[in-house]
């Protein structure tokens, strides 16, 4: 019979006039598989942060293996077993893969001198449980997102855990790592470890859930077995409101062609890649991770340019050699990681909002315009509903579905032709990501032509008129996405095995 590890009593937290938990009530047992969920902003973060001791609680209690504590210090909440991987990684960038992971045996044991055969050896044995083979020796800060992610997950296997948090662990995993990450957690639940999972993806909350508890507005709302829900109830919960879940693609006119692409390359990171972008259309494209749709993204946006090929702007053939070209042919970007590659923390959400039109920002007399700045950003802040009390705070302290909104409004902003969106609801709350897709649908109904990049089949099949797959640099296969089947699409991205043809299409949000 399971007992309990970890039991929260009445938890509550304020800051300043902002109550974020209102008497939160909880428990985990050993080798317990429990899904935290609630939109952004419901206090999934500062429980976290409490019961891994990083805040303390102003009230209420947590117990762990019956002994009581009033708060914990994050030593004690380690001593005790108790690991998170928090959502932004918590990784050190300039240290090799290694040298992350197994930091926290040496912190453990108080080691004062490093062995790199030592820790190379903690290392392999900590990827070899998630199955992952990463260079050892590769610098954390040349990874990519997803390789991050896993280094964190490993870390967090190496210390004698009871109770492993994963605060949006699966965000930037494509569907393979997931997979992969939740036969980790089965193996860990047959070892008495708990896990509790949090995540915005309500298909991945039913696959791996045993309890499901629900938050929103800090307040507990529910908790009940995963057979007791399914993902439109899960929905309600969180949101207060009902949730639509049929295939909502665009359908508005296909208008004139936007872009052309005829036989491009790039040494690395894709081959001989042609496809048409029309007005009012979603192109989604997918693939798995180092399929090359990333690469694909960057050069259409002049990061990287395109070595081999032609790209042609409203028929007019064009050399996109870099960002500056990119933008003034009409295209934005919204890149896969807002934290790093797309917003400014810590500056102003005010200035964010301005930021890729700031040559626009000026007066007569070629001087910053500040009202004419705010009034941009106000405008973007009501028009993609981005839930904000002061447009001077810095970008950090809005939630990640308002950041991501932020970015979009950021590159809107331009008013472009073509927006390539690369990933637009990694880590943002099913809310927001209504929200967006909306967005999206609006966009392509006003004309815009737009280029979707997501790991999430469903994603791409609510929102795209036509799908490419991608795999080693090439595309793959081509088809309207009413054609295509989510469980077929799955399969091809090694998340599922297909139920045949005539299978029912499945589109969740």
């Amino acid at each position: 019979m399971a007992t309990v590890f970890l039991r929260a009593k009445d938890l509550r937290k304020s800051f300043a006039s902002t109550e974020a938990l209102k008497g939160i009530n909880l428990e985990i047992e050993h080798g317990e598989i429990c899904c935290l969920v609630g939109e952004n902003g419901c206090g999934k973060s500062t429980l976290i942060k409490i019961i891994s001791g990083v805040h303390a609680p102003d009230s209420g209690t947590i117990e762990i293996n019956g002994t009581i504590y009033r708060s914990l210090t994050p030593w004690e909440a380690k001593k005790k077993g108790i690991e998170v991987i928090f959502q932004d990684f918590s990784v050190f960038p300039n240290l090799t893969v290694a040298e992350n992971i197994a930091m926290n045996a040496y912190i453990s044991a108080r080691r004062k001198f490093v062995s790199k055969k030592e820790m190379d050896t903690i290392a392999h044995k900590a990827l070899e449980q998630i199955n992952v083979d990463l260079d050892l020796h590769a610098l954390v800060g040349d990874l990519s997102v997803s390789h991050k992610q896993l280094v964190a997950i490993a870390r967090a296997l190496v210390h004698a855990s009871k109770l492993i948090i994963m605060d949006e662990a699966t965000a930037a995993l494509t569907r393979k790592e997931v997979n992969q990450l939740f036969r980790v957690v089965e193996r860990l639940k047959r070892q008495g470890i708990a896990v509790l999972f949090v995540s915005h993806k309500l298909d991945e909350v039913m696959e791996i859930a045993e309890k499901v508890i629900v938050l929103r507005n800090g307040e507990h709302i529910i908790t009940g077995t995963s057979q007791s829900f399914d993902e439109k109830k899960i929905a309600y919960y969180m949101t207060g409101r009902e949730v639509q879940q049929d295939n909502a693609a665009p359908t508005g006119h296909r208008g004139a062609q936007l872009m052309r692409v005829d036989g491009i390359s790039q040494s690395g990171g894709f081959s001989n890649i042609s496809f048409a972008l029309h007005a009012g259309e979603v192109l989604g494209i997918m693939g798995a991770l180092g399929s090359g749709k990333t690469a694909l993204a960057n050069a259409l946006f002049g990061i990287h340019p395109v070595e081999h090929g032609e790209i042609y702007i409203e028929g007019s053939k064009r050399s996109i050699r870099n960002v500056r070209d990119a933008i003034t042919y009409g295209i934005a970007y919204v890149p896969e990681d807002r934290l790093t590659e797309g917003l400014f923390l810590t500056q102003s959400i005010e200035m964010n909002a301005v930021s890729a039109v700031l040559e626009r920002m000026v007066n007569a007399r070629n001087c910053y315009d500040k009202q004419k700045a705010a009034q941009t950003a106000s405008a973007q802040v009501e028009a993609l509903n981005i839930k904000v009390g002061d447009c001077e705070l810095p970008a950090l302290s809005l939630s990640g579905g308002n950041q991501q909104k932020l970015l979009m409004g950021k590159w809107l902003a331009s008013k472009p032709k073509i927006l390539i969106l690369n990933g637009p609801t990694v880590g943002v709350d099913i809310g927001a990501k209504l929200d967006i897709y909306e967005l999206i649908h609006d966009l392509a109904r006003g004309g815009m032509g737009i280029i979707l990049i997501s790991d999430e089949v469903h994603e791409v099949l609510y929102n795209s008129s036509k799908v490419y797959l991608m795999e080693q640099g090439r595309f793959v296969m081509e088809a309207d996405a009413c054609d295509l089947h989510e469980s077929d699409l799955l399969a091809r991205l090694g998340g599922a095995t297909p139920t045949g043809c005539g299978a029912k299409k499945e589109v969740r949000v």
